[in-house]
């Protein structure tokens, strides 16, 4: 029989109310606020991870492709775009207004043409 002193510290749910309680020194926790807890430090961290990095323009990508296709101007600046939005997009504010969409790339051409340099 479960005691009846086994409540979430943080919430004060007994234990009926909720799928587990992880006991600790000071008390009992619920998987609920275990649960919340990973969420904020999840998000904190994403958003510290993502704005640590300086994002590259299309212009500086696509400079760096030039340095080792020569040619394929035109792929190289879709994918200098396409790439930039990506990062622009994993970067955004998941609360945002502005919806940033996916895209696609389908590269087609012969074997030597460059397709896995860009």
């Amino acid at each position: 029989m479960a005691n009846k002193n086994e409540i979430c510290f943080l919430c004060g749910k007994p234990r009926a109310e909720v799928g587990k309680l992880l006991k600790g020194k000071s008390g009992y926790v619920c998987d609920e606020c275990i649960h919340e807890a990973y969420e904020v430090i999840n998000e904190k961290e994403e958003e510290e991870i993502s704005h640590n990095v300086k994002l590259a323009t299309p212009s500086q990508i696509k400079a760096h492709l030039d340095q080792y296709v020569v040619g394929q101007d035109e792929a190289k600046k879709t994918l200098s775009v396409a790439v930039y939005n990506h990062y622009k997009r994993l970067r955004q504010n998941k609360k945002s207004e502005v919806d940033i969409q996916k895209s696609n790339i389908l590269m087609i051409g012969s074997t030597g043409s460059g397709k896995t340099y860009l």
